[in-house]
């Protein structure tokens, strides 16, 4: 990988974690018990706490255990009671995203996954590309959740 590349992923995925960082602070304003409380209308278990969970589950998933050929054990919903809990998990999540973006060559290796039976490959730059959009995905969601509840969400997007 040329080492521009590189930093541009570096680059990419510190303004994901700032933005994470954003609706962290933003969910220590939230109660606990509506951040774990669970909404059958919002996916994932319905709830901030477990979506957020959810999106680290996905980063064990694809980048961990798929990519990496770690043997990590996913997180469990009941383990995080806490916004503090969450965000020491994510700290976990960040630890392997940097193995990943310094091992990984991102622009010509492909690796090979499984879903429902069928073998496909991908490169580590669309692996890359579906954790952190996966996760914006749900960010919203939980931006939307917040609001049900009765709070006014902050802006986590990267311009802000």
């Amino acid at each position: 990988m040329s080492e521009q590349y590189s930093t541009y992923v570096k680059e990419q995925y510190e303004y994901v974690k700032g933005s994470r960082n954003v609706l962290f602070e933003y969910c220590k304003t939230i109660s606990p018990e509506d951040f774990i409380n669970q909404n059958t209308s919002f996916g994932r278990g319905g709830s901030m706490r477990n979506l957020l969970v959810h999106i680290a589950n996905t980063y064990e998933y694809w980048i961990a255990n798929l990519a990496l050929k770690k043997n990590l054990k996913y997180a469990e919903y009941e383990d995080n009671l806490t916004i503090q809990d969450v965000i020491l998990l994510f700290d976990s999540v960040d630890l392997f995203m940097e193995e990943f973006i310094l091992e990984m060559d991102l622009s010509d290796r492909e690796i090979v996954y499984k879903i429902q039976g069928n073998k496909n490959s991908a490169s580590p730059l669309k692996f890359f590309s579906h954790v952190i959009t996966h996760e914006y995905h749900h960010k919203g969601q939980i931006l939307s959740l917040s609001r049900h509840l009765g709070y006014i969400p902050v802006d986590t997007d990267i311009m802000r």
